[in-house]
């Protein structure tokens, strides 16, 4: 059973910045690959970034340049660092693991929710213009 925990969601203005955390218990979490989605209230749920196993990163148009996801394998912890925010990032953001499929060694995954077996709770992030 893998179990997901989000922290450090909160409140900003515009322009601000956050850094989300996510412990992922399981004892061999370096062989998932790990994401942040996104839901706003009345919208679908959206990938927002992914890591793969090897630390290869992918992100949404919308966040490039701004977010950026990390990993620490040794704290089964994924991260994501989110500067200039906008109103438009607001929204309940997740954490989520898929098995995922391997390619050349790697574990790689993709932005959609689909491929993604394991979710966090979620942890609010709201941003003020």
């Amino acid at each position: 059973q893998v179990q997901l925990v989000e922290s450090g969601g909160g409140s900003v203005q515009s322009g601000g910045s956050l850094k989300l955390s996510c412990v992922v218990s399981t004892y061999h979490g370096s062989r998932y690959v790990l994401a942040w989605f996104r839901q706003a209230a009345g919208k679908e749920r959206e990938g927002v970034a992914t890591i793969d196993s090897n630390g290869g990163t992918e992100y949404a148009d919308s966040v490039k340049g701004r977010f950026t996801i990390s990993r620490d394998n040794r704290e089964n912890t994924v991260y994501l660092q989110m500067n200039s925010l906008k109103p438009e990032d607001t929204a309940m953001y997740y954490c989520a693991a898929a098995s995922g499929k391997v390619v050349a060694g790697v574990v790689v995954g993709s932005l959609s929710p689909d491929e993604y077996g394991y979710w966090g709770q979620g942890t609010q992030v709201t941003v003020s213009s």
